[in-house]
């Protein structure tokens, strides 16, 4: 079952991009997402091609909190069908949502004391040499350091768990917006999430950014203030599609004003 949730680590699910291990990891709730993308997630893989997946997250499923799964389904972002499939499981709606969706409603590997040792104070140089199981536990859990290497590892599902940890901020999407040594699936990935784009400061980051997929560039122009639109047409690094679009854009206020 699709839960019809868009976000760019359950997108890789979708497209199949995702090895078993990790697959095998998620299914076992040990990927630290947020309550609402974990459970669609748990969801997705109870239909996996791999019975042992299906059946670990079926085991998974089972081993949430009834109390807990309840509140979460009260909260107004669950998408009905989420609803409707644990009504069928006999699990209602909370009369009271939970305050909190941030955090996932399970994880069977909580950390211990040893454990930041080994992973989220990895040095600079070992956090790519890492599996990649362990880099998508970093993306998910650790710091915003170690977040800021790993959103340039080659792999588009260790960037895609980097945009979907918890503890990532809109300071630190907007810094990746700006960055021009990111792939650009990673900005298309930022300027698709209408979320992001909201901020002023991420819209004018990518569309400055020569690496961002013109469509997208192109589709931001229209947000863009005078100051930044001028800036940009005399900026020899922007696409030239792109300046010439701000170009427009002035000659456009200006005949307004």
């Amino acid at each position: 079952m699709d839960p019809g949730i868009k976000t760019p680590f359950l997108d890789c699910f979708r497209r199949g991009e995702v090895e078993r291990e990790v697959r095998r990891l998620a299914a076992r709730g040990a990927v630290a997402l947020a309550a609402l993308e974990q459970v669609a997630l748990l969801v997705m893989l109870l239909d996996d091609k791999d019975l042992e997946i299906q059946s670990l997250a079926a085991d998974t499923v089972r081993k949430i909190p009834t109390a807990a799964l309840a509140s979460f389904l009260a909260r107004p972002e669950v998408p009905g069908v989420l609803r409707e499939f644990f009504k069928q499981r006999g699990i209602e709606p909370a009369a009271t949502p939970a305050p909190e969706a941030n955090e996932p409603l399970i994880d069977p590997e909580p950390e211990t004391p040893a454990q930041p040792d080994t992973q989220t104070r990895a040095p600079k140089k070992d956090v790519f040499g890492l599996p990649i199981v362990e880099k998508i536990k970093l993306a998910m859990k650790g710091t915003r350091e170690q977040r800021g290497q790993l959103i340039r590892d080659g792999n588009r599902m260790v960037a895609a768990s980097v945009l979907s940890s918890p503890k990532l901020s809109e300071t630190e999407v907007e810094g990746y917006a700006r960055m021009s040594n990111v792939s650009d699936d990673v900005l298309r990935l930022i300027g698709n999430n209408r979320s992001w784009t909201k901020s002023y400061l991420i819209t004018a980051a990518l569309a400055r950014n020569p690496k961002t997929p013109l469509a997208i560039s192109l589709r931001l122009v229209s947000r863009l203030n005078v100051r930044d639109l001028k800036t940009i047409t005399r900026d020899r690094n922007v696409q030239e599609a792109v300046r010439k679009a701000c170009k427009g854009a002035l000659e456009t206020s200006a005949s307004r004003g």
